[in-house]
């Protein structure tokens, strides 16, 4: 009990033990150093040290300085994932991802990469690229038929909303592109929303003054999550996938996405439905009043030059919504 306020304490341990007698009193602590690394990544507890723990730091290593020297060689690029009116069929926007062709290993997966951008706090600088990019690809929109209403999705990461540059950075971007404040929407997923502080909410404020949108990704699965709506101020939610690919499925399933559906409908914010797969969940997203939806059934995410094309030509191969 400190001030009255109790606090849980937990440990993580790094175990090496010597194997053959041959290791140094270094190699040792190094050793007890990487099964602590694992140890704390794994949420606590201990860990014995592993040979593959070695094998695995260093690629990691070796990743994380290819990955500082991407940026300045030019080896990311982003796609765009149609966002549709459930009500219309008609795209209404496109959530920007972030993709990275490495020189020697091709296509690197964004679930191995952005992790140790994180940690590294390289996704500071990479999501900022990301976020000029997507603005002069949406400013380019303007060129399709009816792609001046499109709006474009940039994630955020913890990392960039610790950050007190980017209130700054945002309104450079856009002015930069030429693109309207109202046609940026920026995600950030609950998780961050439940880890912030009051720095935070004052940051989200200030980013809502200046006319973009605020989205909350993956919503339902952390904690405290109406808590969270009324407190931060959002414009969208975004019905994670889980929830989304059990919809054809038991009943309970359906009532916790149309919940979420509602919520939304109650608060005044836009619903987005991710990870559409089948026309079932469609149809059952569509019944419940859900304004908007993505996914693979929808379209894949594609280049930039592929989306405006695919735009111009939307109302030929659309999916009948």
């Amino acid at each position: 009990m400190i001030d009255g306020r109790e606090l849980a304490v937990a440990a993580s341990i790094g175990i090496a033990l010597s194997e053959g007698g041959d290791e140094t009193a270094d190699d040792l602590l190094r050793n007890a150093d990487l099964a602590l690394y694992r140890a704390k990544a794994g949420g606590g507890g201990a860990r014995r040290y592993h040979p593959d723990m070695h094998a695995g730091m260093i690629e990691r290593l070796e990743l994380e300085s290819d990955l500082r020297q991407a940026l300045a060689r030019d080896e990311f690029f982003v796609v765009y994932q149609p966002i549709v009116d459930l009500r219309s069929g008609r795209v209404s926007g496109a959530e920007a991802l972030l993709r990275w062709r490495h020189p020697r290993r091709g296509l690197v997966s964004p679930a191995e990469f952005i992790p140790v951008a994180e940690s590294s706090g390289m996704i500071v600088p990479i999501g900022e690229w990301v976020l000029r990019q997507a603005c002069r690809d949406a400013r380019r929109w303007d060129g399709i038929p009816g792609g001046e209403r499109l709006s474009v999705s940039v994630n955020l990461s913890g990392r960039q909303l610790q950050t007190s540059e980017l209130p700054s950075v945002v309104p450079q971007a856009l002015l930069a592109a030429g693109l309207p404040a109202e046609r940026l929407t920026l995600e950030m997923t609950e998780t961050v929303m439940i880890d912030s502080n009051d720095e935070t909410l004052a940051l989200l404020h200030e980013l809502r003054r200046l006319g973009v949108r605020l989205a909350l990704d993956d919503f339902g699965t952390g904690y405290s999550s109406l808590s969270y709506l009324h407190r931060f101020p959002i414009d969208v939610i975004k019905i994670d996938r889980s929830f989304v690919e059990r919809l054809t499925g038991a009943q309970s399933a359906t009532s916790l996405a149309a919940s979420i559906v509602r919520i939304g409908q109650g608060l005044q914010v836009m619903t987005v439905a991710e990870g559409i797969e089948d026309q079932g969940q469609l149809r059952a997203l569509r019944a419940m009043g859900c304004d908007h939806g993505q996914g693979f059934h929808l379209a894949r995410p594609m280049p930039a030059a592929e989306f405006e094309t695919s735009i111009a030509e939307w109302d030929r191969y659309r999916p009948a919504v």
